[in-house]
């Protein structure tokens, strides 16, 4: 009699079927299947942190080795279920790129936080696996050291690009992972196979030249990074080239040909709130702590904290070229935040006329008391 969790190749097959088609009833759109392996990725991630691209991402580095295979997260592991849902864009993600009034937040976030989105279907998926088939199970949606995009590729849901983000021949860019591991013992997928081919949008798009070869990402570089990740004072360097975004960045995911073959999300979770279709950059600047939390409750976006969200604002706000928008970054002066009036110092010294600068300079500057932002008056 066979031992619950194990599988003949019958049996296997039997369980893959079954797995997938309840994973498409519960809304899942891409299932594959994989062992408990990452491929060359964990050399990969090996040279990522090796060079520093990981930039403040420290986690990264605590959790090398578990992250480079999934038995070193749980040793007991025998294959992976990998899911996708896809969040395809009902509209081109770049097009507020051309309305410097307008705050830019990426794709991924402008829904409900794909994680609750995810977790609630994949423990359904995971408690009827452990159910039907007599095994052990954990489940994952970005909340452990996983390496989601290999094992997607390894069960055959796409391939790493070149921007390092995971394309489907069926979904393109637009595709959240999600993964069930278990004891049970399933038949791999194929891995996915690299079409890229000789086309380069993704490397000529970035705003920041964050990609300093093909397959290779600089995350200290990366407008993603930099407005969700990046804790301090974003580089001056990189201030200008983000332009309006302030919440991630889709240029590179956005140019990518085999969005030809995406699809419009179909799950209205996931679909964007009404405010942050077109968000006004002034609307946003004007949130303090408890209208933050308002505004963005159950959104990715909230994670962020309210104050580096209205950094983020700020520096677009720079960006517009807009003299009208001075008010809004005037009103941050006195803020609570000194990293909200650091760079309310840096929006004023773009958008005001050079003797209206001076003058806030003198009235401003000399009762500053951090460092930083005493840094950005005298750099104005």
């Amino acid at each position: 009699m066979r031992h619950p969790g194990q599988s003949s190749a019958g049996t296997s097959e039997n369980a893959r079927g079954h797995i997938r088609d309840q994973a498409l009833a519960l809304g899942f759109d891409a299932v594959g299947f994989a062992g408990p392996d990452v491929g060359d990725a964990a050399g990969r991630l090996g040279e990522f942190i090796a060079s520093g691209y990981h930039g403040d991402m420290g986690w990264m580095e605590t959790t090398q080795v578990r992250r480079e295979s999934p038995r070193g997260l749980w040793p007991e592991v025998k294959s992976i279920i990998a899911v996708g849902m896809n969040y395809g864009p009902d509209e081109d993600p770049l097009m507020l790129r051309e309305y410097p009034d307008r705050a830019v937040v990426s794709a991924y976030a402008r829904g409900r936080d794909y994680h609750d989105v995810l977790k609630k279907q994949l423990r359904q998926l995971a408690s009827r696996i452990a159910a039907d088939w007599s095994c052990e199970v954990k489940l994952f949606v970005d909340t452990a050291p996983v390496m989601e995009k290999p094992i997607a590729q390894q069960g055959g849901l796409g391939w790493q690009g070149k921007h390092t983000n995971l394309v489907s021949r069926d979904f393109g860019s637009w595709l959240f992972l999600g993964e069930v591991f278990t004891t049970l013992d399933l038949e791999p997928d194929l891995p996915g196979r690299d079409h890229c081919g000789g086309c380069h949008r993704c490397i000529d798009a970035c705003p920041t030249a964050a990609f300093p070869e093909p397959y290779k990402l600089d995350a200290r570089r990366c407008i993603s990074y930099l407005t969700i990740e990046h804790d301090g004072h974003i580089p001056r360097e990189f201030r200008i080239p983000m332009g309006n975004r302030i919440y991630g960045c889709d240029d590179c995911l956005a140019v990518c040909p085999w969005n030809k073959f995406a699809k419009t999300t179909p799950h209205d979770a996931l679909r964007p709130h009404i405010h942050l279709r077109r968000p006004r950059l002034r609307d946003f600047a004007a949130l303090d702590d408890a209208g933050f939390r308002q505004v963005f409750s159950g959104s990715p976006v909230k994670r962020l904290g309210r104050d580096r969200f209205v950094r983020n604002v700020l520096i677009a706000i720079s960006n517009s070229g807009d003299g009208a928008l001075a008010d809004s970054a005037g009103a941050l002066l006195a803020d609570p935040s000194p990293l909200v009036r650091a760079m309310a110092v840096w929006a004023l010294a773009r958008l005001l006329p050079a003797t209206a600068f001076a003058d806030l300079r003198t009235e401003h500057a000399g009762a500053e008391a951090d460092p930083d932002v005493r840094e950005e008056w005298a750099a104005g």
